[in-house]
């Protein structure tokens, strides 16, 4: 016979285990990991993470159901976002648990960025502390509404695909250090291989808006600077 105990404990487990199973699927992590950066709709999540609209919003609802992300209507268009930043630290939590006792994710890594050539990436600290002393250009390659979203106090924001359009925004007698969305996010990556080939020095940097702010580590939002503490 079932005690009250055990099914105390057996409803309390099959709670916990709403997010493991809302966060068993490749392509709903990714989405978390786009909504960690800013609010967007499903047509433009299933762009960014290159799955149909349908698909993107089979993933939402698993999602939303397990209470990971809200949604809210926006004239025609429905926008997601993360329920609050609880789901930003658990998302983190969960790559950092990946980076510690997979050794596949760092075999993944490296053996991308060995392939493109790529450059070591800077530091948070090193580059906080060069960011305060205004001896680098730090500049956000992320989609403007990102930027809008969250970015790091002082940071330039020319869109990855915008930079060859713009590149004389950049003062060529400073270092430039380029961050996007993370360590897995490419977009840093070729726009320093980019602003290399036209001879800036240049460095990318790993950690993103998500990891300046768990950190607590001053993050600016809007076009102005208006830098809050998260």
């Amino acid at each position: 016979m079932t005690t009250p105990h055990r099914q105390f404990k057996d409803a309390i487990y099959e709670q916990f285990a709403r997010l493991g199973k809302a966060a068993s699927a490749p392509k709903r992590l990714e989405l978390l990991d786009l909504l960690c950066q800013s609010p967007r709709t499903v047509e433009a999540l299933a762009e960014q993470a290159a799955i149909s609209i349908a698909n993107a919003s089979q993933h939402l609802q698993v999602l939303r159901a397990a209470r990971l992300v809200d949604a809210d209507k926006k004239g025609l268009f429905v926008e997601y976002r993360l329920a609050d930043d609880a789901v930003g630290r658990f998302f983190l939590a969960l790559r950092g648990l990946a980076e510690s006792r997979l050794a596949e994710v760092e075999q993944v890594t490296r053996d991308y960025f060995e392939q493109r050539g790529a450059m070591e990436a800077v530091s948070g600290e090193d580059l906080l502390q060069r960011v305060r002393a205004g001896e680098v250009t730090v500049l956000d390659v992320r989609p403007s509404e990102e930027y809008r979203a969250g970015h790091i106090p002082g940071a330039l924001s020319i869109p990855v695909e915008e930079l060859k359009a713009r590149i004389k925004e950049l003062p060529r007698n400073r270092e430039v250090v380029a961050y996007c969305r993370g360590p897995y996010c490419v977009m840093a990556l070729e726009a320093v291989e980019f602003l290399r080939k036209k001879g800036f020095k240049a460095q990318r940097m790993e950690q993103g808006v998500v990891d300046w702010r768990a950190r607590r580590w001053p993050v600016a939002h809007g076009e102005q600077e208006k830098t809050e503490r998260a």
